[in-house]
């Protein structure tokens, strides 16, 4: 997809995280089983972003989820550099490798407070995935995947604020809603939680339009 990409290209993180996630971790339901590390299709490939994604397309998808505006090569690797320096930032893509091309993403940041023993706590952000790719489950995996990268760095709970219509498609993956506080909802880790949806009975694949855009 249009551009030169540099041969050697930066990872924002280290791309081994995401073959350490343990996908049974999650409540989520996959019908078929996919993962990060096997996302279903030859074709499809789970990695953190890269400093060459600014030609496949990266600003191109967060422009279906939001106004992006006229950002530069320069800005973008400033920013990339800004990102990859504070260690708090997990952008992770989905890529067709077919074409070169970013068509999904996520953020995992890091917030790291005093509270609960200096402890850290996750947020997603700017989830959208192609909507030409609809029907293959990846909404949900690019946000199971955060989620569970979360979990691997140390994060006591993930949060997130979203769209009344996705809350149910939340809910599906492991998430609740924080009682008096609109749609922030959050996903906790301790021990007596990470296994209940492996017996949980299967609801099904959500409907398409459940899942985020």
């Amino acid at each position: 997809m249009g551009g030169p990409v540099g041969e050697e290209e930066l990872s924002l993180y280290d791309p081994a995280l995401l073959l350490s996630l343990n996908f049974f971790d999650s409540p989520a339901n996959f019908n078929p089983r996919i993962s990060a590390a096997a996302p279903g299709e030859i074709w499809l490939k789970v990695r953190p972003l890269q400093t060459g994604d600014f030609h496949r397309g990266f600003l191109q998808i967060l422009s279906q989820l939001t106004k992006v505006g006229d950002v530069s090569l320069t800005q973008f690797l400033n920013r990339f550099a800004q990102m990859r320096a504070s260690g708090d930032y997990y952008v992770t893509v989905i890529v067709d490798t077919r074409y070169d091309k970013i068509i999904g993403s996520a953020t995992l940041v890091l917030e790291r407070k005093f509270i609960h023993g200096c402890a850290t706590r996750g947020r997603l952000e700017d989830v959208v995935v192609d909507d030409t790719y609809r029907g293959k489950q990846l909404g949900k995996l690019i946000v199971v995947t955060v989620s569970l990268l979360a979990k691997e760095l140390g994060c006591y709970k993930m949060s997130l604020d979203c769209k009344d219509k996705l809350i149910p498609f939340y809910k599906s993956i492991g998430y609740t809603l924080e009682p008096g506080n609109a749609n922030t909802m959050n996903i906790r880790y301790e021990a007596t939680t990470r296994s209940i949806g492996r017996n949980a009975a299967a609801a099904g694949n959500q409907p398409e339009d459940t899942e985020p855009s």
